[in-house]
């Protein structure tokens, strides 16, 4: 529905405004803040440790935890896309794009 749609995008924002709020706070009182003054490449090792996570979790077959795993995932995602000017409203709109596009068809045009 409707409602539900703009309830994911209210989530999604908040989340921003707080990743937003604290990246300039002190980085020994935030994870975020920390996150931002150690720089992108420890923002970037910690994508690729969540995915490997979120992969584990997957095999593991425990919806629970791949759930949350993802989680982790999505949320350090949008750390790497605050450091870079963007958000999650950015993603959404690229996702939005390609809905109805065969996925075969995208990634060919992306070649070309």
């Amino acid at each position: 529905s409707q409602a539900h749609l703009q309830k994911m995008n209210d989530i999604l924002d908040r989340i921003a405004a707080s990743i937003e709020q604290r990246k300039s706070g002190d980085p020994s009182k935030s994870y975020v803040a920390k996150l931002f003054s150690q720089g992108e490449d420890v923002m970037l090792k910690k994508i690729g440790e969540e995915a490997t996570e979120t992969v584990l979790a997957a095999k593991s077959g425990d919806k629970l935890h791949l759930v949350r795993e993802t989680t982790d995932l999505w949320f350090h995602c949008m750390i790497v896309l605050a450091q870079h000017g963007l958000g999650a409203r950015d993603v959404l709109a690229e996702m939005q794009r390609r809905e109805g596009i065969s996925g075969l068809d995208e990634k060919a045009a992306r070649k070309k």
